[in-house]
C-alpha cells in the first residue's frame, strides 16, 4: 500500500456558460472543434510530466474551464513515494449539481499528465491530450445535468514500470478518498478515456472492464452509428479504471491501443510521434458523442 500525504483541497464554483437544465443529455451538442481547441491548448504547454511547471499550467487551465462552465471544481493535492522520489500530484475534480447518494453518481475520467522520457520531448497529444479535450468538452455540454463528476487525474503514468508502487497515482488516492469517506456505493458507473482522438479511431475496450458497461457502450454508439469505430480489446489493460474495479465499482475504459502508422499497429503510443497533427476533431466528437448516450442510458435504467 502506499502512503499519502493530502496537503490541500480546494473548492470553488463560479458561473458559466454551460448549457441551459435539460431533461435529457443532448450529445450532439458536443462539437469535435471545441475539444480539440482543448487539445490545441494542453499540446501547447508542452511535455506535462507530474510534478512539471506545465502541468501546474494545465491543472489551472482546466480548472477554469470547469469553473466557466458552471461546475463546483475540487481539487486533490498530494504527495507520495516514487522510484524516482517523493513527488506531487494533483487531481481535480468538476462536479455538476447534486447531492450524491448511493448509485446516484456517475464518474468520467481522464489523465491529463504525459509520460516523462529523457531521450525526447513527449507532449501527448493523444494519450492525456485528447480525452481531456472531450472531458472538457463533455462538462460544456452537460454541466447542468445532476450528479456528474469530472475528473482528471494526475500520475497515471509510471516513473518506471507499471505495477503497486509505481502508476495510477491519482486514481489510487482518489478511490482511496472514496474509501475512507464511504461513498463507494455512490457511483453507479465509473467512464475513464484514453488516447481517443486517433484520425483512424478504434476505440478498443479492454478485457478488464464491467460486462455489461462495455455492452452499454456498443449499444450507445449502435444508436448513434458509430458501432464500426468500437470493438474488443484482446487483454487487459493497466489504467485508471483499475483501481475502481479493485474497490467493487462497475468500470470501463474507452481506449484506442491502435494508435500508430497502418491499421493495427501502436507504433506512437509513447513516442515523438504521439502529436497534433494525428489527432482529428472528429474522432473526438465519436467518443464525446457516444460517450454522452451511454450516460442518457444508464440514467434511464
Amino acid at each position: 500500500m502506499k502512503r499519502w500525504e493530502l496537503i490541500a483541497v480546494a473548492c470553488l464554483t463560479v458561473a458559466g456558460c454551460a448549457p441551459k437544465p435539460s431533461q435529457e443529455i443532448q450529445p450532439q451538442l458536443f462539437d469535435g472543434q471545441r475539444a480539440y481547441r482543448h487539445v490545441e491548448r494542453l499540446v501547447g504547454y508542452g511535455p506535462r510530466p507530474a510534478g512539471s511547471l506545465a502541468l501546474g499550467m494545465t491543472a489551472t487551465y482546466i480548472s477554469s474551464q470547469l469553473q466557466e462552465f458552471g461546475l463546483t471544481v475540487e481539487e486533490q493535492v498530494f504527495r507520495s513515494a516514487t522510484p524516482r522520489g517523493g513527488k506531487q500530484f494533483r487531481n481535480i475534480i468538476g462536479k455538476t449539481p447534486g447531492r450524491g447518494g448511493p448509485g446516484q453518481v456517475i464518474i468520467l475520467g481522464s489523465h491529463y499528465d504525459t509520460k516523462d522520457f529523457d531521450q525526447f520531448p513527449f507532449v501527448g497529444a493523444n494519450d492525456g491530450g485528447s480525452s481531456t479535450g472531450v472531458l472538457l468538452e463533455m462538462a460544456r455540454v452537460a454541466g447542468s445535468q445532476p450528479n456528474l463528476w469530472f475528473v482528471f487525474f494526475d500520475g497515471e503514468e509510471a516513473m518506471v514500470e507499471y505495477g503497486p508502487n509505481d502508476g495510477l497515482w491519482g486514481s489510487r488516492f482518489f478511490v482511496e478518498q472514496l474509501k475512507g469517506d464511504r461513498r463507494t456505493d455512490w457511483i453507479q458507473a465509473f467512464i475513464l478515456l484514453d488516447m481517443v482522438g486517433d484520425a483512424r479511431l478504434n476505440v478498443t475496450v479492454p478485457r478488464n472492464s464491467t460486462p455489461a458497461l462495455a455492452q452499454a457502450v456498443f449499444d450507445a454508439a449502435r444508436a448513434l452509428g458509430y458501432r464500426d469505430q468500437f470493438g474488443y480489446h484482446t487483454g487487459d489493460v493497466t489504467d485508471d479504471h483499475v483501481p475502481f474495479l479493485e474497490a467493487g465499482i462497475p468500470a470501463v475504459d474507452l481506449i484506442d491501443f491502435q494508435y500508430g502508422s497502418a491499421p493495427g499497429l501502436n507504433d506512437y503510443w509513447h513516442t515523438p510521434q504521439d502529436t497534433l497533427d494525428k489527432i482529428r476533431p472528429r474522432s473526438l466528437e465519436i467518443v464525446g458523442r457516444t460517450t454522452l448516450k451511454l450516460i442518457a442510458q444508464l440514467r434511464s435504467r
